[in-house]
């Protein structure tokens, strides 16, 4: 799927749905994410504590997608970051639902994904943390290519006999950009 086109990112719109699932699934195909193929992927893209959500088109085709959520209590990365920096849990973000088709790969727009995000994320005041699961090597090493740090791992839960470890990531700079403002004793 080579354009000649640059690839944009722009926020998404509820009738980009549909392509957003199409992409999914041919990532679920390649990569195996979501490691559990949700029941109703459209609303897995679109549930939760959702701040916003963007997606990529490459000519014209919506290609990728990511989305920006509320720290929740079983997230792992928020945890470590919020213990690690001495920030309340209202001041972390969550990268969640991050991926590229893979036909449109090798345009950088996984980077320009994380970086719309992470540019929200300052602009509310919010550090962007994410967690991926530990197997997903293609995903930690975009993270590492775009210089997300490493937070650690932890142990989650997610259905009856599965419990998968995740490795967790702050995006560069989050301590200069999400360092707690100073307060009046």
């Amino acid at each position: 799927m080579r354009h000649d086109t640059a690839p944009r990112i722009r926020p998404r719109r509820a009738s980009d749905l549909p392509a957003c699932v199409e992409a999914l699934g041919q990532v679920h195909i390649a990569d195996g994410y979501p490691t559990n193929w949700p029941e109703r992927p459209g609303d897995w893209l679109a549930g939760g504590s959702l701040i916003g959500a963007w997606v990529a088109e490459l000519g014209g085709r919506v290609v990728g997608h990511v989305a920006l959520c509320r720290s929740g209590a079983d997230d792992v990365a928020p945890a470590l970051w919020s213990g690690r920096e001495g920030l309340a849990g209202e001041r972390v973000a969550v990268v969640s639902r991050l991926f590229v088709a893979p036909g449109a790969r090798g345009h950088g727009i996984g980077a320009m994904l994380l970086d719309q995000v992470v540019a929200e994320a300052r602009e509310l005041g919010q550090a962007a943390v994410l967690d991926v699961v530990a197997s997903d090597t293609s995903a930690i090493a975009l993270y590492a290519r775009t210089g997300w740090r490493f937070l650690g791992t932890g142990e989650q839960y997610w259905t009856p006999g599965q419990t998968v470890t995740l490795r967790s990531y702050a995006a560069p700079e989050a301590e200069v950009d999400a360092a707690p403002e100073a307060s009046a004793s």
